[in-house]
């Protein structure tokens, strides 16, 4: 029996019917399905729909559903179920009898995918959280392993200044801390309960809205039916943060690709996330990195998907909803999947600090250092820059650094040169003059690792608190 059959005379067409069955792709749901399905029998005993034993009856029913689908997934394969609902229906009248059409007093299934939707976005956000909080912590391990090792920054993919290479990693938990923090606020948004709205216009039996809500750990309720129903923000929300998640692990596996080139050398592949070609034998390709770069054209795809999809929706509640559904349990499960990936690359690549140490040296990364080395000496800031500019015409002509110069050279550009100039332009000098917040100054990168460290910690205890 369909859960609309009544007023129809004629059977679906068994093309159309397959074809329009959601149940293949939202048994996702079950797990929620049954909690929302538990707080609303709840809450009509309260109204008096159910006395205690049907309620007895009807928890009893879900409980055995829940234990059944988790033990045998194959009880789930109905191939007569619409929906999800449809399935929780059928399954709880044949355990309990006609007890289980009860269930569905008072709501509708337009309330129901709404808070099913809002409680699978609720523990995938406290997932993703979960997992960047370990990722984050392996970037922190590299970052405090790579101890006062040196590499060149970059701008325009040309060589720029030295950093520290904790400094460089150090710039990835950031983003991910960020992506943490945004699925925090769209959680917050998420966690509200539509239970009590009906199809359109609010339940038709006196029900406790906020009870329901507080059984559903929800910190609140949603406060117009029309919107409830037919609200998708969350998801948008959800599965546009993952683009961001990740389009940052794209950015990272661009410059895992280009550090493990013969070219930059920095970053020696991990054979266990690595496979060869099969023409030629010297190869190791870094082929976890490809397709995380690839991977995030999926997730943006399926943001892409949704926007279209709700773009030009009147109110409420129209089966184009249905659609939301699979591109987000697609871009979640994408991007569930290459957090552990990436983290276990992170955990077995090698770097080559020696030649990371060697080019932060080379190639005129002392060039501001020494410009500002003359600032502090009067000059002002677009003339020294000038000067040192100069300077390194001289160099390329004579194949040196700055460093190699002598004094006369120099002061033939300027006479503010002096002996000390060429303390400033050392390694740890230069990485020792950007000593501001935020900078790569050795004090100041132990500083920000502590920093980090403390708000991985902290990620993990308030992800810990929703578990």
């Amino acid at each position: 029996m369909k859960m609309w059959s009544g007023r129809f005379r004629e059977s679906l067409d068994p093309e159309f019917e397959g074809w329009q069955r959601s149940f293949p792709f939202d048994r996702r749901l079950l797990g929620q399905e049954l909690a929302a399905s538990r707080a609303h029998a709840r809450a009509l005993r309260t109204a008096g729909i159910l006395d205690s034993a049907e309620l007895i009856a009807i928890l009893h029913g879900l409980d055995q559903l829940g234990q059944q689908t988790a033990a045998f997934p194959e009880f789930a394969d109905d191939g007569q179920a619409e929906d999800v609902h449809h399935f929780i229906e059928r399954q709880l009248v044949l355990l309990i009898g006609d007890t289980g059409f009860k269930l569905h007093s008072g709501r509708s299934r337009n309330e129901q995918i709404a808070m099913d939707l809002r409680l699978y976005v609720r523990e995938a956000i406290d997932q993703v959280r979960s997992e960047l909080a370990e990722l984050c912590a392996v970037f922190l391990e590299r970052a405090e392993q790579s101890g006062s090792s040196a590499m060149p920054a970059y701008t325009h993919l040309q060589r720029a200044e030295p950093v520290l290479v904790a400094h460089w990693l150090l710039a990835y938990v950031e983003m991910f801390l960020r992506d943490a923090e945004r699925l925090a606020e769209i959680r917050r948004r998420t966690n509200v309960s539509p239970l009590g709205s009906g199809a359109v216009a609010g339940a038709t039996l006196a029900l406790k809205r906020e009870a329901m809500a507080a059984d559903l750990d929800c910190h609140g309720i949603t406060a117009n039916s029309i919107d409830a129903t037919s609200d998708r923000d969350f998801v948008v929300e959800f599965v546009n943060a993952l683009t961001l998640v990740a389009l940052h692990f794209s950015r990272w596996a661009e410059e895992m690709i280009l550090f493990s080139s013969a070219e930059f050398g920095f970053i020696r592949l991990p054979e266990a996330y690595s496979t060869g070609s099969s023409a030629m034998p010297q190869k190791k390709n870094p082929d976890l990195a490809e397709l995380v770069r690839a991977k995030s054209a999926r997730v943006i795809g399926q943001a892409t998907a949704l926007l279209v999809t709700l773009k030009a929706l009147p109110l409420a509640y129209h089966k184009d909803l249905q659609e939301t559904q699979e591109p987000l349990f697609a871009a979640y499960e994408t991007v569930d999947a290459l957090i552990p990936l990436v983290r276990g690359w992170m955990r077995a690549a090698e770097f080559d600090h020696e030649r990371m140490q060697e080019r932060a040296q080379a190639g005129f990364m002392n060039a501001w250092a020494a410009a500002t080395y003359l600032v502090k000496r009067g000059v002002p800031s677009r003339l020294a820059h000038e000067v040192v500019g100069r300077a390194v015409q001289l160099c390329l002509a004579a194949n040196c650094e700055l460093e190699d110069l002598t004094l006369e050279q120099l002061r033939t550009l300027s006479p503010a040169f002096e002996e000390g100039f060429y303390a400033c332009l050392s390694p740890d000098a230069v990485l020792a003059m950007h000593d501001v917040p935020g900078g790569t100054a050795p004090a100041r990168v132990r500083q920000a690792l502590a920093e980090a460290r403390q708000k991985v910690d902290s990620l993990r205890e308030n992800v810990h608190a929703h578990a």
